[in-house]
């Protein structure tokens, strides 16, 4: 028995042979797909459909993306049995991420069959293909269709439940949800989301009976107003829950909510370590900063909250408002240039990274965008303002000395352009535009006047050599 002889047996026709030796060989290697093909491709040659189906069914199991097998498949039900035949197509769409013609095949799958558990499972693949595809209302109401059969899984109720949420109808959640626990699902998955949206829904008191998760309840009690007795738990946690980002923001809620503040800061602190960067880190901060009345820490982190969940008009609307009471803070102005360029508001980010040049006349990333800007509106003296600043930051960086000697060119101060290339012509070496910076050296040189000054006089010393 080998691969060798199956092999020899198919080349020589002998097809009832070599079935019988790769079926030897799959005994031996199960999961060898190459194999499964062969056997599979043996079976329709010997007229044997029912058994090409299974053997490649197998693959599929192991490799959910063999489109081969699907195609195969296709071609075995497509005279049989029509339900599997747009099933089939349909898989075979989705691994092509042919989604619109997934969506289409298994809507015919679905009229294709009478039978109950065919059609529930074509309905929730369906309801997940038109999720996937962001038409969350006709998901929903696929979803709303599977539950009229029996035995439907929790899946179909936390996906339906969940979509609901995407809608804001939290309401209808919890209905489905409860829909759920009557009909016998009372895992422990649905009756923690269905805790969720009781809390979600302002349902505090069915939210506790519901959860058996700890922290869950502490976050019952705080919505209840039972305070004391939430804290007392939080006491008793603190050794096996201390290290959960969400323990300290439920002590951060309990401080907040008794005034103390300044815990309830260094709460959020502890949450931000444990879940960096969370939003709920902002929002917090941004709750306590308002409580204490310090509206530019409010305004801030009211920013970072919404620049993190990707608002980025809400979040910039913020950062402007938090300029407004405080107009040094590098940072900030950093971070509004940046919003705004990348908005699209160009002259207004520039606002501020002029700003950041006042303040701080080392800031390069300040003085390159500004040079750049000046550059596009033809402003090229002011380009060479900038280019300058920049230059006495370091005097050996060939880009900004030849990027001043074209500014100066542009701006017709071509004596100035000449002192500059020519410095260039000394630290530029081994540059790819050495040689066209020399040509231009030369050209200049050539026609430059002497009456032309411009700003000349203003890097001639800078210039000087050592």
């Amino acid at each position: 028995m080998s691969l060798q002889t199956a092999e020899q047996f198919e080349e020589n026709e002998q097809f009832t042979q070599a079935f019988e030796e790769y079926k030897k060989l799959h005994e031996k290697n199960p999961n060898d797909l190459s194999i499964l093909e062969r056997l599979g491709h043996l079976s329709i040659v010997l007229d044997n459909k029912e058994e090409a189906a299974k053997y490649y069914s197998q693959i599929l199991e192991s490799d959910t993306t063999n489109m081969l097998a699907y195609e195969q498949l296709m071609d075995i039900y497509a005279e049989t049995d029509r339900y599997k035949y747009y099933i089939y197509r349909g898989n075979l769409h989705i691994v092509d991420h042919k989604l619109e013609h997934a969506i289409n095949d298994y809507k015919k799958a679905i009229g294709a069959t009478q039978d109950d558990k065919e059609i529930t499972n074509a309905r929730f693949v369906l309801g997940t293909l038109l999720e996937q595809s962001g038409d969350n209302l006709k998901a929903i109401d696929e979803y709303l269709k599977v539950l009229d059969y029996e035995n439907v899984s929790e899946d179909v109720y936390i996906r339906l439940a969940k979509l609901y949420v995407k809608e804001n109808a939290t309401s209808s959640a919890v209905e489905v949800l409860e829909r759920a626990e009557k009909n016998g699902l009372n895992s422990t998955n649905i009756k923690e989301l269905l805790s969720d949206m009781y809390i979600q829904n302002g349902n505090a008191e069915k939210a506790l009976e519901s959860t058996s998760d700890e922290l869950t309840k502490v976050r019952c009690l705080l919505d209840m107003d039972k305070k004391d007795e939430a804290f007392e738990k939080l006491q008793s946690m603190e050794g096996q829950y201390g290290h959960i980002a969400q323990y300290h923001s439920l002590k951060a809620q309990y401080y907040y909510m008794t005034g103390d503040f300044e815990k309830a800061l260094a709460e959020v602190e502890e949450f931000n370590k444990a879940e960096p960067n969370s939003p709920l880190t902002y929002q917090m901060r941004a709750l306590i900063f308002e409580e204490q009345k310090d509206d530019y820490k409010a305004h801030l982190n009211w920013g970072k909250y919404n620049l993190v969940r990707k608002n980025t008009d809400i979040a910039i609307n913020e950062f402007l408002n938090a300029y407004q009471l405080k107009n040094d803070d590098l940072e900030l102005l950093n971070t509004l240039g940046a919003l705004l360029e990348e908005n699209g508001d160009k002259n207004h980010a520039m606002e501020f990274y002029e700003r950041i040049s006042k303040l701080d006349e080392t800031d390069r990333n300040a003085l390159e965008k500004l040079a750049a800007f000046r550059e596009s509106i033809g402003d090229y003296a002011m380009q060479a303002e900038y280019l300058l600043k920049l230059y006495k930051l370091d005097k050996r960086n060939s880009t900004v000395v030849r990027m001043l000697g074209e500014a100066f060119e542009k701006s017709h101060n071509k004596p100035a352009a000449v002192e500059c290339y020519e410095k260039y012509m000394e630290i530029g070496k081994g540059n790819p535009d050495y040689e066209k910076i020399q040509k231009k050296l030369e050209k200049l040189s050539n026609t430059s006047s002497a009456d032309e000054e411009g700003f000349l006089d203003k890097i001639i010393g800078w210039f000087s050599k050592k």
